[in-house]
């Protein structure tokens, strides 16, 4: 049986009985599980997670994080009762790099992950610094210029964002999540040992910038797909994780 630690931290819509693999997805700023609900019927040869962050959906009454290595230390311990299926671990924005330092302490554990998919993120070059440096931080904004800079990303319904309920009930957390990205330093080491993909939208405004292809020993590719920085909303990469996870 699950452990309680594996049930509040990750749901699967669609359990399998004998899977190929597992893929654990990892939700964007102000995102929860419930994002990734319906690919577990669209992957059927894999069984499909979403990670639940502590502080909205069914863990609302939690304080959201605020310490991105440690949220992912408590991620890998309820992961690891899944570890004996192979792992390819999916983050989409803010998830991409939960999900790379998961896989990190998950390799300190001794399981190596089978594949890590960092969505609405590229690989970072030279010439990327200074617009690193100029992204837009949501966290030190006020809450009406705040929606709307997440309505331009775009993954958030404008109708939604201007009711007074998302400012009171989703606007908090959406924030303490940029806080503690802003928080957060990448260090280069260790490196994982597993492949890394990265998935960007042609037309993304603001992609994660990382220098990915520098933080794993064992392969890097990147892929470019129609869309904006929410491309997966409207057409979820399930060709390509078929590929992946069936490798």
């Amino acid at each position: 049986m699950p452990s309680l630690d594996h049930q509040t931290w990750l749901r699967c819509a669609v359990p399998h009985p004998a899977p190929r693999q597992r893929l654990i997805c990892f939700p964007h700023v102000g995102g929860s599980a419930a994002f990734f609900r319906g690919w577990g019927s669209h992957l059927t040869h894999a069984e499909v997670f979403g990670v639940c962050y502590p502080g909205r959906a069914e863990r609302i009454g939690e304080p959201p994080p605020t310490d991105l290595r440690q949220l992912a230390q408590e991620i890998a311990a309820a992961v690891e009762p899944l570890s004996e299926r192979p792992l390819v671990l999916f983050g989409h924005s803010m998830g991409s790099v939960v999900a790379f330092e998961t896989a990190r302490v998950l390799e300190a554990r001794g399981i190596s992950p089978a594949h890590l998919i960092v969505s609405g993120s590229r690989d970072m070059s030279g010439r990327d610094a200074s617009r690193l440096e100029q992204g837009v931080d949501l966290s030190e904004l006020d809450a009406e210029t705040a929606i709307r800079q997440l309505v331009a990303l775009g993954g958030t319904d404008p109708e939604i964002a201007a009711d007074p309920l998302f400012a009171e009930l989703v606007l908090p957390y959406v924030l303490s999540d940029f806080r503690m990205l802003k928080a957060y330093q990448l260090a280069p080491e260790p490196v994982v040992h597993c492949p890394v993909t990265a998935v960007v939208g042609d037309r993304d405004p603001e992609p994660e910038l990382r220098p990915w292809s520098r933080l794993t020993a064992a392969g890097f590719r990147q892929e470019v797909v129609p869309g904006d920085h929410f491309y997966l909303a409207a057409n979820p990469p399930y060709a390509l994780l078929r590929d992946i996870t069936w490798r």
